[in-house]
């Protein structure tokens, strides 16, 4: 039987928001692996993305559904994990978590200047900088989701997001 207190927290937002250098901080501070959806794309999507191409939500649904898998494989065993994954649109974040009580969306808010800065000093990685605007046009800001400011340094943002899950288990409440 699942742990009610295994839970699956999914790092989100716009590509250059930091959602793997946090997810995986965040993850390390707790003690619980950390996925990056990206590892996840298929050869075809990654290709798309290399060459300037937005993804269209037909090519993200196996992704997607990919994702989730692992992620309730994960919470069946009773262990929690951390995902960075985009999550941009509410139907994609549906898909991710399929009403499942113990997945949490953690919400990277950015601005565009600074994803610029940051995506133009990033090296090797397939999403280039060009699509940017294409992140922030897909962009549905979740309603239920621990929302963070995501311009500071990595330790403050995850000391932020700690705070932020430890109200929320005080509360009783649910992303």
């Amino acid at each position: 039987m699942p742990d009610d207190n295994a839970k699956a927290f999914i790092v989100m937002g716009v590509s250059g928001c930091g959602k793997t250098e946090i997810g995986s901080r965040l993850a390390h501070r707790i003690g619980v692996e950390f996925l990056d959806g990206d590892t996840f794309h298929s050869p075809g999507n990654v290709s798309k993305m290399h060459r300037g191409i937005p993804l269209t939500d037909e090519d993200r649904w196996p992704w997607l559904q990919h994702l989730h898998r692992e992620i309730v494989a994960r919470l069946s065993r009773n262990e929690s994990v951390v995902l960075g994954c985009s999550a941009l649109k509410r139907s994609y974040r549906q898909v991710l978590k399929a009403d499942h009580p113990n997945i949490w969306f953690i919400f990277l808010e950015i601005d565009r200047e600074t994803v610029w800065k940051r995506l133009s000093g990033r090296t090797g990685h397939f999403f280039p900088k060009e699509l940017m605007d294409s992140q922030f046009e897909a962009l549905e800001e979740p309603e239920n989701a621990i929302k963070i400011d995501a311009r500071p340094d990595v330790e403050t943002i995850v000391s932020h997001i700690l705070r932020e899950i430890e109200k929320l288990k005080e509360d009783g409440q649910r992303s």
